[in-house]
C-alpha cells in the first residue's frame, strides 16, 4: 500500500535564500543608516606634501629684503649757485677732506660783492667826515666860548665901574641898566651855547655809533659773499668714495642743488623695507640674521623710519658683530626679521593648504596611512617655515600641507600609490 509523501516546507534551499535575502536587506539598511556617505577622491601620494606635527622652539619672524648702502654718507649741495667751469675728479674716485672736485663760475655773485665794497667805501667815507665835523664842531666851540668868556670878562668891568658911577649918582639909571643888561646877555649866551653843544654832541655820538653798527654789518656781510664766493669751489666735506659727481661742463647749477655724494667705507648697514602692516611691532634694538658666504649674520635695528611710502616703511640695521667680508655697496640681502622672543610650540609646517583653507582646517591622515580626512583646527603665530597650532592638533599627527586647490569639498581623501 501506497504511502502518502508530505512535502516540507522549509527545505535546504529555501532556508539558504531566505538567508541569502537577510544578508542583502541588512546590508543595504547599514549602508543606508549606518554607512560612509562622505565624498571621496583618489590621490597619488607622490603629488602630496605630508608634514608631522611636532613640539618644539618657536622664533616669530618675517622675511624681509634690505640693501646693503655705506654706514655714513655725506650728499655734495651747491650752497652757491653758477655755471660748472671745470671738474678736478670723476665719480668713482676716493678724495680726501679738502680736495677740490668742481669750480663754478657766478658773475653776478662777483658782481654783487663789488657793489657791497663800495657802499662799505661810502659808509667808512660818511663816518670819517661826521668824526671829522663833530671835532671841527669842538675846536668851534672852543673858540666862540673864548670869545663869550673874553667878552663877559670885559663887559664885567664896565658893569662893575657903571655900577661904582650910578651908586655915587654920577651916572644915570639908563647907562646903569644898559651895561647890565649886557653884562647878562653875555652870560646867557655862553650857557646857550655851551647848552646847545651838548646836544649836538650827544646827537653827534648816536650818529657816530649807528654809522659804526652799518660799518660792521656791512663788514661783516662783505665777509659772507666773500665766503660764497670761495663755496664755488666745491671741495670734498670728508675723506672718502666718490659715489656720484653730477656736473657737466657747461652746466648751470641752482643754490641747493645736489651735486653727488660720498660714502665714507668704514663700514656698512642695511636698508630694510617691511610692509606698513608690521609698524606698530618695529623698534629700535630688534634684530634678525642672514646668510652671507655660508655663514649667518646677526643685525640689530638702529633706526626707524616712520613715514609710510607705497604700503612699506624702512628701517636701517647694522651688524651686530663684524660686517661680512667681501659685501659690498648696493648688495641686496634677505633677512629674517624677528618679531618676538623665542617659545616652545606645537608646530604644523607652513604650505599651499593654507591659501585654501586660511588655517581653519586640514586634511589629517588616518593611523593607516590609506586615507586622509579633515579636521577643523586653530593656527596662531607663522614664520616662513611654521605655524603654531593652538588646537585641533596634536604632536605626531600627519597632515597634507601641500595645496588643496584640486580637492573641492571632498571630504575623504583616498591614498593611492602610483605603481598600485
Amino acid at each position: 500500500m501506497d504511502r502518502k509523501i508530505e512535502k516540507k516546507n522549509w527545505t535546504f534551499k529555501k532556508i539558504a535564500y531566505i538567508l541569502f535575502a537577510l544578508v542583502i536587506i541588512v546590508f543595504v539598511v547599514y549602508t543606508i543608516f549606518f554607512g560612509d556617505h562622505s565624498s571621496k577622491l583618489n590621490v597619488q601620494t607622490e603629488r602630496i606634501t605630508i608634514s608631522t606635527v611636532k613640539k618644539g622652539p618657536f622664533q616669530e619672524f618675517i622675511p624681509v629684503t634690505g640693501n646693503v648702502i655705506p654706514i655714513n654718507t655725506f650728499f655734495l649741495d651747491a650752497i652757491e649757485g653758477g655755471r660748472v667751469e671745470k671738474r678736478f675728479v670723476e665719480a668713482g674716485t676716493y678724495v680726501n677732506e679738502g680736495d677740490k672736485l668742481i669750480q663754478l663760475a657766478n658773475t653776478n655773485l662777483l658782481l654783487d660783492i663789488m657793489y657791497r665794497e663800495a657802499e662799505l667805501f661810502q659808509q667808512s667815507n660818511n663816518l670819517r667826515n661826521t668824526r671829522l665835523a663833530m671835532e671841527q664842531n669842538k675846536l668851534a666851540l672852543r673858540a666862540q666860548l673864548l670869545d663869550l668868556n673874553f667878552q663877559i670878562k670885559m663887559q664885567k668891568r664896565v658893569f662893575i665901574r657903571q655900577k661904582k658911577l650910578h651908586d655915587s649918582n654920577l651916572i644915570s639909571k639908563e647907562e646903569y641898566e644898559d651895561a647890565k643888561d649886557k653884562y647878562e646877555h653875555l652870560i646867557h649866551s655862553r650857557d646857550l651855547t655851551i647848552l646847545s653843544n651838548q646836544q649836538d654832541s650827544v646827537f653827534r655820538k648816536i650818529q657816530i655809533n649807528q654809522l659804526e653798527l652799518s660799518l660792521k654789518r656791512m663788514e661783516a656781510n662783505l665777509e659772507i659773499v666773500k665766503e660764497n664766493v670761495e663755496n664755488l669751489t666745491v671741495k670734498a666735506p670728508v675723506t672718502g668714495y666718490l659715489t656720484s659727481l653730477n656736473a657737466e661742463i657747461g652746466e648751470s647749477k641752482v643754490k641747493g642743488q645736489r651735486l653727488g655724494q660720498i660714502d665714507i667705507l668704514d663700514g656698512f648697514k642695511v636698508r630694510v623695507g617691511i610692509d606698513e602692516h608690521y609698524i606698530a611691532r618695529i623698534n629700535v634694538g630688534q634684530e634678525g640674521s642672514f646668510t652671507f658666504a655660508g655663514q649667518q649674520y646677526r643685525m640689530e635695528i638702529i633706526k626707524v623710519f616712520p613715514e609710510v611710502l607705497n604700503g612699506r616703511f624702512e628701517v636701517d640695521m647694522t651688524f651686530k658683530d663684524e660686517d661680512p667680508e667681501g659685501i659690498r655697496r648696493g648688495q641686496t640681502v634677505h633677512l629674517r626679521l624677528e618679531l618676538g622672543d623665542l617659545s616652545e610650540e606645537i608646530l604644523l609646517a607652513t604650505g599651499g593648504f593654507y591659501q585654501k583653507t586660511g588655517g581653519q582646517w586640514v586634511y589629517i591622515l588616518d593611523p593607516s596611512g590609506d586615507f586622509a580626512t579633515k579636521r577643523k583646527i586653530r593656527l596662531g603665530l607663522s614664520n616662513s617655515d611654521y605655524y603654531t597650532v593652538l588646537e585641533g592638533l596634536e604632536p605626531g599627527d600627519k597632515v597634507i600641507t601641500s595645496s588643496y586647490d584640486n580637492y573641492g569639498d571632498i571630504e575623504k581623501l583616498i591614498l593611492k600609490e602610483k605603481n598600485k
